[in-house]
């Protein structure tokens, strides 16, 4: 047999309130991108990965800087060019 654990019980209000604050720190520096943040947030809710598309200057690679930063967790980046393709 093996062990399982079971996932604790979260506080639905405990983690709306932790990502009102994610949002609030996030929103200090960058405005108008509510739609990515919300997905990164909840990405990152779920342990997912996020692959960010978009043309220069939208402040993608800053978003995710910030809300690792935010976290206390790392950030790694990978910049696809044509030189990576097979």
């Amino acid at each position: 047999m093996t062990d399982q654990t079971l996932p604790q019980r979260i506080d639905v209000s405990e983690l709306q309130q932790a990502v009102q604050q994610i949002k609030d720190e996030v929103h200090k520096v960058i405005v108008g991108q509510d739609d990515i943040i919300e997905l990164l947030i909840a990405a990152l809710l779920s342990e997912g990965h996020v692959l960010i598309e978009g043309v220069p200057g939208i402040a993608k690679t800053l978003t995710a800087k910030l809300i690792a930063r935010t976290v206390n967790t790392s950030f790694s980046r990978i910049q696809f060019t044509p030189d990576l393709m097979p």
